[in-house]
């Protein structure tokens, strides 16, 4: 099985690890396709955003958010998708993006809750966008998505990106506090060999909770600490975090258009007292932050005030 998966050993570890591993692989042989189907590719042509996940010079993953009017994602055939907006300068994503290099999008609709994932490789770059050759394309799991209707306001008035150290800042520690979405970019430990598979790519995926349910612990460094909700059993970001014990988050403020993107090192905290403090919570990360920026009103979209998701009920903080 091992050799015709289409998991890497770190995805199909943690699938081990949660007794899912035979009927995971079976899922999977169906789910995850080298294409786009057509309800996808319908999908990603009326969102107004886009999240995409990139590794920088020193391999690091960074996920960032694109906006524009619907259409401004198209695909023009099964096996490629097209994107004609550009980073804010400052944005890691500016620098990330070289012809091969590996890449996930996450296109999520907030009003309705869907989402698909593609992960792929940059075909073109230009003054407009770039391009992405789909290798991996998958509907996903629309659990803890907090439903919001977006408003376009315009064009996002050019915004500073401010740096961020180890030890965040007061106004990135707020927009944490009070999330209740954020976005995990990671990546197999082969995204960047020339032999790597159609497994071994960057991705970036979706977590929500209660407004709190990343907790935060100051210091020289800050450390994150994140609960890890039951979700569809692939563990595409929990396989990648095994082998590759790095991430890139994203935190947005859908009130002010603001965006915080962090990245740093990970560790799992599989079980114990830590993880039985997050109601709800299988697992724990532990995320040490290294570096970040952060932009105001960097978007030209608002969104309405949050829908909860119904899962959050039995989970914390």
């Amino acid at each position: 099985m091992a050799d015709s998966s289409v998991f890497h050993p770190g995805e199909q570890e943690a699938q081990t690890r949660a007794g899912v591993r035979e009927r995971i692989e079976q899922v999977g042989q169906v789910m995850l396709r080298d294409h786009m189907l057509d309800q996808h590719r319908e999908l990603f042509a009326q969102l107004p955003m886009l999240v995409v996940g990139s590794l920088d010079e020193r391999g690091r993953p960074w996920a960032s958010l694109l906006a524009g009017r619907p259409g401004f994602v198209s695909t023009p055939d099964p096996h490629t998708l097209r994107v004609d907006a550009r980073p804010l300068p400052g944005d890691p994503l500016a620098a990330n993006l070289a012809m091969g290099a590996p890449i996930g999008i996450l296109g999520i609709e907030l009003p309705t809750r869907r989402l698909n994932r593609v992960n792929g490789s940059v075909a073109a770059t230009d003054a407009s966008g770039f391009s992405v050759s789909v290798q991996q394309s998958f509907g996903n799991c629309p659990k803890y998505i907090q439903a919001r209707t977006p408003t376009w306001t315009g064009v996002a008035p050019p915004s500073a990106v401010a740096a961020e150290g180890a030890a965040l800042s007061d106004d990135a520690r707020r927009m944490i506090e009070s999330a209740d979405t954020f976005f995990i970019a990671t990546a197999a430990a082969d995204a960047l060999s020339p032999a790597a598979s159609r497994a071994d790519g960057v991705d970036v995926s979706h977590r929500g909770g209660k407004p709190g349910f990343v907790r935060i612990t100051d210091g020289a460094v800050t450390l994150l600490a994140v609960p890890d909700f039951v979700g569809n059993y692939l563990f595409n970001s929990l396989g990648n975090l095994l082998v590759n014990p790095r991430a890139g988050l994203l935190f947005v403020d859908f009130a002010r258009g603001d965006l915080l993107g962090l990245t740093g090192s990970v560790a799992i905290v599989w079980n114990g007292p830590e993880v039985d403090a997050f109601a709800g919570a299988q697992r724990l990360l532990r995320i040490r932050v290294e570096e970040g920026w952060r932009a105001r009103g960097a978007l030209p979209l608002r969104w309405s005030a949050p829908e909860f998701s119904p899962h959050l009920r039995d989970t914390g903080p």
